[in-house]
């Protein structure tokens, strides 16, 4: 066999290796940069009043706060890989509870989805709309949250839809998705989803990003393995 043919597969097996070698590294360091929790060594003034209803026990000792957009395609794969562990071992067990705040920033339809929520919330169905969004959520402002679609989904979840509509229609709480978002930019997140979680004694992590379960388990254990969980 021609020796130059052989240093030629060589150095193409060379360059193969070198770049599968780079490829993972460098997916290993986005992957660490966008998971940088950090606790800070104040609590912060945290505005969570015209965030969603809270889901699970008030009384739960740690609180997680999802600033996100039901628009944003990372928070689609958060909500469809890692909220429903979230659910499963910290919400329903007491040891912690869950809020939304709204950072509508990809388009015109993030904002009105968001406001549809609160009007699916007068009704007593805010957390079905909310998971009903997240699973219809379809290409950024392509008609899949325009009025008619917002319609149709309070009448899958057996909505007044007069009633629905007519908030749709008035803009009811326009002001309350707006003072989210001022919230979520005051809280420094920077995209959705931006998690910030409270511990008992006030201090906070924040966790960037659609980061999997392993990633909140870290943060969590050290703050509820040593609370006593309240029983229903």
């Amino acid at each position: 066999m021609d020796k130059r043919f052989l240093v030629v597969i060589a150095f193409v097996v060379l360059v193969t290796v070198v770049a599968i070698t780079f490829s993972s590294y460098y997916f290993t360091l986005l992957e660490m940069q966008q998971y940088r929790p950090g606790m800070s060594e104040q609590s912060l003034d945290i505005n969570l009043k015209n965030g969603s209803p809270v889901l699970g026990s008030e009384n739960a000792p740690v609180t997680i706060i999802e600033f996100g957009d039901y628009q944003c395609e990372a928070c689609y794969h958060w909500f469809h890989n890692t909220r429903a562990d979230i659910i499963d071992n910290y919400i329903e067990t007491g040891k912690a509870k869950f809020v939304f705040v709204d950072l509508p920033f990809l388009g015109s339809d993030s904002i009105v989805a968001a406001q549809a929520t609160y009007c699916a919330e007068d009704q007593g169905k805010y957390w079905d709309y909310h998971n009903t969004l997240y699973n219809f959520q379809e290409e950024i402002d392509n008609g899949w949250a325009s009025k008619d679609r917002l319609i149709a989904f309070a009448f899958n979840l057996d909505m007044n839809l007069d009633e629905f509509s007519d908030c749709l229609d008035t803009a009811k709480y326009n002001k309350r998705v707006k003072a989210n978002y001022d919230e979520a930019v005051k809280q420094g997140a920077q995209g959705t989803p931006t998690f910030i979680i409270i511990a008992p004694d006030g201090s906070t992590t924040k966790i960037a990003g659609p980061q999997p379960y392993s990633a909140f388990v870290k943060v969590m254990s050290p703050l509820t393995s040593a609370v006593q969980i309240e029983q229903p």
